[in-house]
């Protein structure tokens, strides 16, 4: 990553704090779900490996797909208006998963919804690197990243007040729309926010790119090619982070479901406790990780990035066991704090660590090659493996908490496998890049 000498902070963090409202807005529409199990699984009869598909994969499989396309248009044209268009399209379309009357019509919404997001995470980064030095960039995403914690935090808080109010009153009459379900209604007022976030994008700056980028996009097949020849670096960070979110997004789908049904708590206390867990301990970890990763990296350790990810699914794995087991509610609890707080170290530094190995003009390229895989794998399967051990291994809705051990117990051993596997190759790959753009390569 080039330097550029005239850069200004101040104006750097405004750009940060808008992209993470406009984060915790995506988060905030990407998981509420999590809060809505029961509603919807009686609302349309639906297992919940029905649900998973919807809460999972719906959402990320154009996510994934559009990641690309949308990408390219980052890494030559002006990344601040793709972000306020796929905000305003995002929004809409969380609006509308509320009208929907059946499986397949939420399923559309939830694909729309999907479509919309895609452009903010590659362009957010991409706008982010070109802002801040590399002493800062771990940091920079990290706060950027805090919109993951504050969004489910406040969809699943927003959602249990929501849905506790709408138990008391049963349906709502809203004019033009007729009866809404509580559920429904929660859609539509979770949707309005982004409008409003994408009209304040207009006063964020578009960063000044390094010399002679942003006017032709790299061809893929030339990011494919820089990809593969450092396959080991790029392709085993890649992979364990995304096996590694499958249990991430395994626990923040199921978070809610967990307390419900192993502890007896509603639906309102639930969202409010796990949604506490999430904005408070979910930020601190994400806070922790960027900080710790960027005083090891101003060390001179370049796989300080992927080693903190490392060490934090090793220290993540005996809070998700313990969700297996316990049998009070304050154990209960005291796990899934525990849990989010490693979960979350690798959120802002797993795409950080592919930006310090990547030269700028495909550096949203590579984001969206990142996020296709890691939420293919992970948002898309991460749910649907533990609805899966649920329905079929377990046979139990009781068990939620077994299935969501069992799949950390297999998972996460086969993340930091992959993860420790790069090590090596990514400290190459980082001090290569270096070398390239100091030399003006």
């Amino acid at each position: 990553m080039t330097e550029l000498p005239d850069r200004n902070l101040g104006s750097a963090w405004y750009l940060v704090g808008i992209l993470m409202l406009a984060q915790t807005c995506s988060f905030i529409d990407r998981m509420i779900m999590g809060l809505m199990v029961g509603p919807i699984r009686q609302s349309f009869g639906i297992s919940d490996t029905q649900f998973s598909l919807l809460a999972g994969l719906a959402f990320s499989l154009f996510y994934s797909l559009m990641g690309l396309p949308l990408a390219r248009i980052a890494d030559r044209g002006n990344r601040r208006k793709l972000i306020m268009i796929c905000i305003s399209l995002w929004s809409v379309m969380t609006a509308l998963c509320g009208l929907a009357r059946g499986f397949w019509t939420l399923f559309m919404a939830r694909v729309g919804v999907g479509v919309g997001e895609a452009a903010l995470s590659p362009a957010a980064y991409s706008m982010i690197s070109d802002a801040f030095p590399k002493k800062a960039l771990g940091l920079a995403t990290s706060v950027y990243t805090m919109g993951v914690t504050f969004g489910s935090g406040l969809a699943y808080m927003l959602g249990g007040v929501v849905i506790g109010w709408a138990s008391t009153v049963g349906t709502v009459e809203l004019p033009g729309f007729g009866e809404l379900e509580g559920w429904r209604l929660t859609f539509m007022i979770v949707g309005i926010p982004g409008l409003l976030i994408a009209l304040m994008l207009s006063t964020v700056k578009e960063p000044a790119r390094p010399a002679g980028e942003g006017l032709v996009a790299i061809p893929l097949r030339e990011v494919m090619q820089f990809i593969t020849d450092r396959r080991r670096a790029m392709g085993c960070h890649i992979i364990g982070v995304a096996v590694f979110i499958m249990v991430v997004f395994g626990i923040n789908i199921w978070g809610p479901t967990y307390l419900i049904r192993t502890f007896g708590f509603s639906p309102a206390d639930a969202g409010m406790k796990f949604g506490t867990i999430m904005m408070v301990l979910g930020t601190a970890g994400l806070l922790a990780g960027g900080t710790i990763a960027d005083a090891w990296f101003a060390r001179g350790r370049n796989n300080a990035y992927p080693l903190v990810i490392l060490i934090s699914g090793l220290c993540m794995l005996p809070f998700v066991l313990g969700l297996g087991w316990v049998t009070e509610a304050g154990l209960g609890l005291l796990c899934l704090a525990g849990a989010t707080f490693f979960s979350a170290f690798q959120g802002g530094i797993a795409a950080g660590t592919l930006q310090l190995m990547t030269p700028g003009p495909m550096r949203a390229q590579v984001a969206a090659l990142y996020f296709l895989l890691a939420n293919l794998i992970g948002i898309g399967l991460g749910p649907t493996v533990v609805a899966l051990l649920t329905d079929f291994v377990f046979a139990n809705d009781a068990a939620i908490g077994q299935s969501l051990a069992l799949s950390a117990a297999i998972l996460i051993p086969i993340a930091c496998a992959l993860i420790w596997i790069a090590l090596p190759a990514i400290d190459e790959a980082i001090e290569r890049n270096a070398a390239q753009a100091a030399a003006g390569e």
